[in-house]
């Protein structure tokens, strides 16, 4: 008989813990999970489920003008914010109700509160004490915001779904995945968007030419971009909110919503006190096998410092579910992992960009090629596709795919497999293209971009 009142307890209740959990009862494990918040965590709750679903209803403000030179005349579109978020509470509802449904049918038993630390096998869940033989962190992320006068009037992505009325003017203030995604919504949903950003490209991190096509896109779709541009206070008027910036300029809007990046939810977790190491930004530190510095406590997803991705934190519960208590050893690699920004227009991204390549690979070749999408030539809008691969000149593995236009993330979904199984150019090369697709362009492009 175990002391230990479960094998496995799991803080937190997102896609990683829920994983986890599930595959770990499987396998025959006694496991427990906490949640203070509603089971599903940030990408079903507040991110990228009812983020998406907010991208759809955006785009239906050019699809709408674009049918027009397709011969169809729909009249006068209206749109009602209210009805948008009734109806995306109502699937998240749904979801919620699915994925307490999975941990039910797995035998696993949820606690709907708060959990922490004791010592290094209890732990306080609501006004209880349970103890566990293994535990598993998957507690997550949260926004993270400047500590300026004045913040307290702004609003994170969190705040965003929950609006009572979409702003007339809102300003967003970040540069990355989430700040041009929103842009992207509010602009087309209807609002006048100014996106600030301390940068001089938007999205750090991806390859120049994705930067430099998304800056150039966004613009065109009537988002104003001010770049180089940091908040220094916000004063709160009697009809919205005045942003002091750092020149001493001002700009006026109705909501301003900060998309600063994310930090761990590992405040109040008493992580240090059982001497698990931590770095200065709160991400927990594990090995490949998702172990932290004490053997039987391990983590997962957006608290660890590795790739902030859903499907990430997904494919790390189930590793670790199955190395501990499935007899297999599954490490996790975290090298060539699909990502995709679902800004207007859309990123799909798969490994190194040119930048990064040059300094890991040394000798590449680039392809690159930018067009107007078929859709748009009776369209009219003007709006460009750009896809590009990145090749290491010795080996000829396509080590790189960048694309920004339509359906962008669905085609750097297929073709990750290719790069993450090491096919070369002439793989490529040698592959038939769909006729007439976008993606057709990533096995023509014959000749590398000039140095």
């Amino acid at each position: 008989m175990s002391k230990f009142d479960f094998d496995l307890f799991v803080l937190g209740a997102g896609s990683g813990g829920v994983r986890a959990a599930r595959i770990a009862a499987g396998h025959g494990a006694r496991v427990g999970i906490c949640e203070a918040s509603r089971v599903g965590g940030t990408c079903v709750i507040r991110g990228c489920v009812p983020k998406k679903l907010l991208v759809y209803a955006a785009h239906f403000a050019e699809d709408f003008e674009d049918a027009r030179g397709y011969g169809w005349d729909l009249g006068p579109a209206k749109f009602s914010w209210p009805d948008l978020i009734r109806a995306k509470d109502r699937e998240i509802d749904r979801l919620n109700q699915v994925y307490l449904r999975l941990l039910s049918e797995a035998g696993v038993r949820l606690y709907p509160s708060h959990g922490s630390f004791i010592d290094a096998h209890q732990l306080r869940v609501g006004d209880q004490t349970v103890s566990a033989e293994r535990i598993l962190i998957a507690t997550g992320g949260h926004p993270w915001v400047p500590d300026i006068a004045g913040i307290e009037h702004a609003i994170t992505s969190d705040e965003a779904f929950h609006l009572e009325e979409l702003p007339g003017r809102v300003a967003v203030v970040g540069g990355g995945y989430i700040a041009c995604e929103f842009s992207g919504i509010f602009n087309g949903l209807g609002s006048q968007v100014y996106q600030l950003y301390r940068g001089d490209a938007l999205l750090r991190g991806f390859d120049h030419d994705v930067r430099r096509v998304v800056g150039a896109e966004v613009g065109k779709k009537g988002v104003e971009l001010m770049l180089e541009t940091t908040v220094e206070h916000i004063r709160k008027l009697e009809h919205g909110l005045e942003l002091v910036l750092h020149d001493g300029a001002t700009l006026e809007v109705d909501q301003v919503m900060y998309a600063t990046g994310r930090v761990p939810n590992v405040r109040g977790l008493g992580l240090r006190e059982i001497g698990i190491e931590v770095r200065a930004t709160g991400q927990i530190v594990v090995d490949e096998c998702s172990q932290t510095n004490i053997e039987h406590i391990h983590a997962v997803g957006d608290v660890t410092s590795r790739v902030n991705l859903t499907p990430v934190a997904i494919y790390e519960g189930h590793s670790f579910a199955d190395t501990v208590y499935g007899g297999m050893m599954r490490p996790v690699s975290h090298e060539f992992v699909p990502s995709a920004v679902f800004s207007q227009p859309p990123v799909g991204s798969v490994g190194f960009s040119e930048e990064d390549a040059r300094i890991h690979y040394g000798a590449i070749d680039v392809y690159r090629s930018e067009f107007r999408p078929m859709k748009h030539t009776l369209s009219g809008r003007n709006e460009k596709t750009m896809m590009k691969l990145i090749v290491d000149r010795v080996s000829q593995k396509v080590i790189g795919i960048h694309i920004v236009g339509l359906d962008a993330p669905e085609i750097v979904q297929g073709y990750a497999v290719a790069v993450k199984s090491g096919l070369t150019k002439e793989c490529f090369d040698c592959t038939m293209g769909i006729h007439p697709t976008a993606a057709e362009e990533l096995v023509t492009m014959r000749s590398p971009v000039r140095e």
